[in-house]
């Protein structure tokens, strides 16, 4: 209960000092980082009070309701993955230096860790870094790279030492989006956006400071960043999901009799995704989240694809009205309209949801694997250097 009064106190004052109607974003932000109010779980003067990760929700809560700006609403990847990675991995020097422009805007962050030959297998990636006296070189090429045109810092994954196993040589580095090298490339989806990108990476020199954690040590850090997307992708949200939103339509609409069990099936499903979202969240402690962050995720990108899909079939004919197939860039106002984007744009995007942050294959043998304690599949390249394993 103390901390409860303890961070209702702390927003009181934040928002008695600092109206949201009357103060800058960035000046807000940077007021609510000082309060302990941007991850209450991560230690005072990071950002954060010391508590339950669960007592956030209140903070958000009350800070909408105000009307205040939201430090993760376009920065999502880094608030909610890259944040709890460097607070995890990150010496005292990085936290300082990365924790609080993240939060106030300064610098959006992306994710390089697929490329062409490595997604679901992460660990097959080919991406080099060499040492270089102060400094590490880097070539090579990633894709899937989400809001990397807009992005300042890019979480990247990448092999230092061929020699070993291939889940051993690796290591994790923050990266400059802006330095000599990096060259990013959009690719057009089939809503006509350009939300995913290819980055190309020729030589570009990464100081060591940038490096989390040790060298070699680079797919624990990246573990952490998974479960963090994971839970990402799971959240608890307050906004309307696809499934209130085909709800309403089947309110209004004609609907025949497998529409009607389609519809029973879909809320019932949903009850059960946000219960289980709940539970997660009162389960969790200060640290990572575990494996089991996966059942949410499958559950959450299935779920949301069945609804869309049900949505379109309500609509009929008007389901074939799109907009428009014109290129369009992922800018800043695009970020912040991604919420309102038509139904039959998100039924487009949402078939992406069972295959970006580890596809529902994976998700169902992380569970398999690590939850319910099944035999792993039989891996012959296990003990391999990576430099001996067969590819092309």
């Amino acid at each position: 209960m103390a901390d409860t009064d303890l961070v209702i106190g702390r927003v009181e004052e934040l928002l008695r000092d600092h109206p949201p109607a009357t103060t800058a974003r960035r000046d807000f932000l940077g007021a609510q980082f000082e309060a302990g109010l941007a991850w209450v779980h991560f230690p005072e003067g990071l950002g954060g009070l010391g508590v339950a990760p669960q007592l956030q929700r209140e903070v958000v809560l009350r800070l909408a309701e105000a009307g205040a700006p939201d430090g993760a609403g376009t920065n999502r990847l880094g608030y909610a993955m890259g944040a709890p990675t460097v607070v995890a991995w990150g010496d005292r020097a990085q936290q300082e230096r990365y924790l609080r422009p993240l939060f106030v805007g300064d610098e959006r962050w992306c994710q390089l860790f697929s490329e062409p030959g490595a997604g679901s297998d992460l660990a097959g990636l080919t991406t080099r870094a060499v040492r270089d006296g102060d400094d590490w070189i880097v070539n090579g090429q990633k894709v899937w790279s989400s809001m990397a045109t807009i992005s300042d810092i890019g979480m990247l994954i990448v092999r230092t030492d061929p020699d070993l196993p291939k889940h051993q040589g690796l290591t994790y580095f923050l990266l400059d989006m802006r330095a000599p090298g990096v060259e990013v490339r959009p690719l057009r989806q089939m809503t006509g956006e350009a939300e995913f990108n290819e980055v190309y990476l020729t030589d570009v020199r990464v100081p060591d400071p940038a490096r989390i954690g040790a060298p070699g040590a680079g797919w624990k850090v990246a573990m952490t960043t998974l479960m963090e997307e994971r839970v990402l992708f799971n959240r608890e949200r307050d906004e309307k999901g696809p499934t209130d939103i085909a709800l309403e339509l089947y309110r209004r609409r004609e609907r025949d009799a497998g529409q009607r069990t389609r519809m029973i099936e879909l809320w019932i499903r949903g009850r059960v995704q946000r219960l289980n979202t709940v539970r997660a969240a009162a389960n969790r402690t200060d640290g990572i989240p575990g494996p089991e962050g996966s059942i949410g995720k499958l559950v959450y990108a299935e779920l949301n694809q069945d609804a869309l899909e049900l949505c379109l079939d309500l609509l009929g004919d008007e389901s074939l009205l799109y907009d428009s197939y014109e290129p369009v860039a992922y800018t800043e106002e695009s970020l912040r309209r991604s919420g309102e984007a038509d139904l039959r744009r998100r039924f487009l995007r949402s078939r992406a949801q069972t295959i970006e942050g580890g596809t529902s294959e994976i998700m169902r043998t992380i569970l398999a694997d690590r939850v319910l304690g099944l035999p792993p599949e039989p891996r012959g390249d296990k003990h391999l250097p990576f430099s001996q394993i067969p590819r092309g």
